[in-house]
């Protein structure tokens, strides 16, 4: 144990100063996550709400929420924590009306916002208004169409449209479930369904159309794909049955995005139109996909490491001076019209920008902080901790193997 720990802190200077680790971390000012996780995120507490409809909290402005809170745990920033409880506690009275019905994904989303919310304060109010969301997911209404019935007779959830933006909106509320829950039921049906969409909708190329009738690479469409599958391989055991799977279809993707990555480092409204504006959201959710590969291990960090950095530096300025992110596609329907994508409006500041931003800083701010491994000693009464990144984790466990 001794000389294994020895070897173990030897390593530890070599690897901080790794190449690929120096690239994801040593930004420039103005760049760091730091710095542009804190100007979202404040400026996410004072926002006003975003419903859908007019009458429920919409799913950009849940995931906008999530990256918040998100940033504030991971830079254990107790102020903004406050204000992001602060902010949800009219949803339990004076706002209770603005909680989104269970009766479609884009709705049922939602949940994956109180679930985070108690992951970071343990406070079950919190667990018993998120999990009904991803409960009603896989509970047929009486009042189901004869497909969705279909679907959950195949054992999917009755929501599925084979829409790729099903992926993110189905996933992650499954997969935050079995976070606080580690009921395996929650990732064994996000991950079924992942497999199913990716065996219906991935093209050979490694990217998706928008919906099988919708033959288009739409960029946020397959960005909501990117963030979904990034999402679940975080959480999905790893002798899962489908992890293989995914962890192909991810791979493939990856491949795909980083030969389609443009010269400035981000990514077009149409993947494959060169002709076409770039995007913002559907690029930060690349940006963010690129940055769980290569933390994670999934990716080659020499090969992609430099891709991500890359496509962040390129999306920084993209974030103007009121922390508002532009060139941000609004929320697209499908259409079996390709001039439709071309002519999607723009907007400066709409929650499907604000939100994978986030997402990004968060990330990068996970490959710079430690991660603690507890190793038992002889005596059972004492641990010893060691810390590294988290894309060095399997080397770490072989030498305490």
């Amino acid at each position: 144990m001794c000389k294994k720990l020895l070897l173990l802190l030897l390593l530890l200077p070599f690897q901080l100063l790794s190449a690929q680790t120096k690239l994801l971390t040593d930004f420039p000012e103005g760049y760091t996550p730091e710095e542009v996780g804190k100007r979202l995120a404040y400026r996410f507490v004072g926002e006003k709400h975003a419903l859908h409809a007019g009458k429920w909290i919409g799913y950009p402005e849940t995931f906008y929420w999530n990256g918040a809170l998100k940033y504030a745990a991971v830079t254990k920033d107790k102020e903004l924590i406050k204000l992001l409880e602060d902010k949800f506690a009219p949803l339990f009275t004076s706002e209770k009306a603005l909680q989104p019905i269970m009766n479609h994904v884009d709705l049922n989303m939602f949940g994956s916002l109180p679930l985070d919310m108690y992951r970071v304060t343990k406070d079950k109010k919190y667990l018993y208004l998120g999990l009904p969301y991803a409960d009603s997911q896989w509970e047929v209404p009486a009042n189901a169409k004869p497909k969705e019935k279909e679907w959950a007779e195949k054992g999917y959830s009755w929501q599925t449209r084979l829409w790729i933006d099903d992926m993110y909106m189905i996933t992650i509320v499954q997969t935050h479930a079995y976070k606080v829950t580690k009921d395996r039921k929650y990732i064994d049906r996000a991950a079924k369904e992942m497999v199913m969409y990716l065996d219906e909708l991935q093209r050979p190329n490694g990217l998706f159309y928008h919906a099988p009738d919708v033959p288009f690479y739409w960029g946020r469409g397959n960005g909501w794909m990117a963030a979904g599958m990034s999402e679940l391989l975080r959480c999905l055991p790893k002798k899962h049955k489908d992890r293989a799977r995914i962890l192909e279809g991810y791979q493939k993707m990856m491949k795909s995005l980083k030969e389609y990555q443009n010269a400035d480092g981000l990514w077009n409204q149409l993947i494959d139109k060169s002709d076409c504006w770039t995007e913002s959201s559907g690029s930060a959710m690349f940006t963010f996909a690129f940055i769980m590969g290569v933390k994670n291990g999934w990716l080659d960090a020499e090969e992609y490491a430099p891709a991500a950095r890359k496509a962040w530096l390129a999306l920084v300025p993209y974030v103007n001076e009121k922390n508002q992110v532009r060139e941000v596609c609004v929320g697209t329907n499908k259409k079996n019209d390709l001039q439709y994508y071309y002519d999607r409006p723009r907007r400066t500041g709409d929650y499907h920008g604000q939100g994978p931003v986030l997402w990004c800083t968060v990330a990068l701010l996970e490959i710079t902080e430690y991660f603690l491994i507890l190793v038992l000693l002889p005596h059972k009464s004492r641990r010893i901790i060691v810390r590294s990144f988290p894309f060095e984790r399997g080397k770490l466990r072989m030498l305490l193997s």
